[in-house]
């Protein structure tokens, strides 16, 4: 599977040098003023602005290119609504060029509905395994409004007491990568735990051999994460 992942996050990296992108990267830091959300024009009058306005203060701008919310100079968020999920596959190479030209920290928000919910195992693997970014589901544009406001202000509050937000880069993907783990059948909140304890990161998890896994959570709950890894999509 984790050959799967490379060879997809190599396809979309080679379809993007083909690709007439009309929307530019804007991959440098933009000024956000402390306390402030800078958003895209394209939401204004959405439901995720309407939520936002009142709670923190938000100025859209044009020209934010594929990043849809700033929340600071060097953290934005990336959304990814049902309807790019239904879509097909646009939206991860939107995602492959933040990764590949941006130096910003992005967090992907995704819509996990009913609708959405048999394509986003696949997403989440792809965000967080192949691309390295944070991702947070939301069930609706509203929930992810409350998100975004969260996330302002905790970084207003004491930036070490943020879940989602660290200094260091490998910190930001903790909350991210320990839902994922989580999501392996026979992995809890326990196991998880151990095995982020003993392997560090997802891939070194996802190339971890059967005897090593055994080692850490047991010859059963080894087995299912062991063929999870390596089962064909």
């Amino acid at each position: 599977m984790c050959n799967v992942f490379l060879a997809q996050y190599k396809a979309d990296k080679e379809n993007l040098v083909m690709e007439n992108a009309t929307t530019p990267v804007r991959a440098g830091a933009v000024n956000v003023p402390f306390g402030h959300v800078i958003g895209n024009e394209k939401w204004k009058g959405s439901q995720i602005v309407q939520g936002i306005q009142g709670k923190v203060k938000l100025i859209l701008e044009d020209g934010l290119g594929v990043v849809d919310f700033h929340l600071s100079n060097r953290t934005c968020v990336l959304y990814i609504s049902e309807a790019d999920l239904v879509a097909g596959n646009g939206f991860k190479r939107r995602l492959v060029r933040f990764r590949n030209a941006s130096s910003l920290q992005g967090i992907v928000i995704v819509e996990k509905t009913p609708i959405s919910d048999q394509y986003f195992p696949a997403v989440q693997k792809f965000v967080v395994l192949e691309l390295g970014m944070a991702l947070l589901p939301v069930a609706n544009q509203g929930e992810a409004a409350q998100l975004i406001i969260q996330l302002v202000q905790e970084q207003a509050k004491d930036r070490a007491s943020n879940p989602f937000l660290h200094k260091k880069g490998p910190q930001l993907l903790e909350a991210s990568v320990f839902q994922t783990v989580q999501q392996i059948p026979g992995v809890g909140k326990t196991k998880a735990l151990l095995l982020l304890e003993q392997f560090g990161n997802i891939h070194q998890l996802c190339n971890a051999s059967l005897q090593e896994l055994e080692q850490v959570v047991g010859c059963a709950a080894a087995q299912q994460i062991h063929t999870f890894f390596r089962q064909s999509n």
